[in-house]
């Protein structure tokens, strides 16, 4: 009885989208609904490009890797939440929060360094045509999924420890639909401040680096379209960078503004529908945005179908 008790004091537990008690079937459909069509969209897409020869390229490797990304984030978060809302329990283990908050952290740093290697893809492949089996190698791109995997699982490692080491209050009340390291530190008993100063730095290598790697890249990319594409040419061009950017953006901008902000200034509700986008939103987004919009996937898709 003893061991319950203190297995109890332990546990956190998280209020949800919204505030602790409160049911919203609708809520809870949509999200339902949004996970199985990111779910689809994404498994869809490795299928195609691991049965699909054509599909066998430097570029639809790297998608591959994003996909399986988005499929992990996405079942990181999204399950949890939604039995809590069948639930009257809306307790997590410790274990459970430091393994939620662990995979949450690898998953969202290795994705945020691929998408800038795999806008260095693109710049390789319209600027530099003629060097890009050599700049694109397999060898090379392996490089490229080792790295990002090695350093947002080493990133995500030291902030987990470091975190979960802290003297948590009383209160076990994440205000939060996930465990996730801004609404942990509000728990914490100690001041926090030097430490995110370290969570900054962070975020500026992890996320801000490869997003302004993505905008060069982009902007390369059309001022070479611009100036040997005729007019159809750089609608198209524009078209898809931009659906690329925005997806980017989405990802990008919400993550920096949750984790470069002091915990001082975090409103819970803010946080909670800030998530959304970069725990939802954008893995849903991905293979669409990337991929099943694109003549190459198409031309598989009906290929495997007939």
């Amino acid at each position: 009885m003893k061991t319950g008790n203190q297995s109890a004091e332990t546990d956190f537990i998280l209020s949800g989208l919204f505030q602790f008690g409160q049911k919203d079937a609708f809520l809870f459909v949509a999200i339902v609904i949004l996970f199985a069509v990111a779910l689809m969209g994404n498994i869809v897409l490795i299928l195609l490009i691991r049965l699909d020869t054509r599909l066998h390229t430097p570029m639809y490797f790297l998608l591959s890797q994003l996909s399986f990304m988005d499929i992990m984030n996405i079942s990181t978060t999204v399950p949890k939440m939604t039995t809590n809302f069948l639930s009257n329990s809306k307790t997590i283990t410790f274990l459970g929060c430091v393994i939620q908050t662990f995979l949450f952290m690898v998953l969202g740093g290795t994705e945020a360094l691929l998408l800038g290697f795999m806008s260095y893809d693109r710049y390789v492949a319209i600027c530099h045509p003629l060097h890009y089996p050599i700049l694109m190698s397999k060898k090379i791109c392996w490089f490229m999924v080792t790295c990002a995997w090695t350093s947002g699982s080493i990133n995500a490692l030291i902030h987990t420890l470091y975190v979960f080491h802290l003297p948590f209050c009383r209160s076990r009340l994440i205000n939060h639909f996930f465990c996730e390291l801004p609404s942990l530190l509000q728990l914490v008993c100690q001041n926090t401040s030097m430490y995110e100063y370290t969570v900054i730095l962070s975020c500026l290598i992890i996320l801000l680096l490869p997003f302004m790697a993505i905008l060069a890249s982009y902007a390369c990319v059309l001022s070479v379209v611009f100036q040997m594409s005729s007019g159809k040419g750089q609608t198209r061009a524009v078209s898809t960078c931009s659906s690329h950017l925005i997806v980017a953006s989405l990802f990008y901008v919400t993550g920096l503004s949750t984790y470069t902000r002091p915990h001082s200034l975090h409103s819970p509700e803010q946080d909670k529908a800030v998530a959304v986008f970069y725990t939802i939103i954008t893995p849903l987004l991905n293979p669409f945005i990337y991929s099943l919009r694109n003549k190459d996937v198409i031309g598989a898709m009906r290929r495997l179908l007939s």
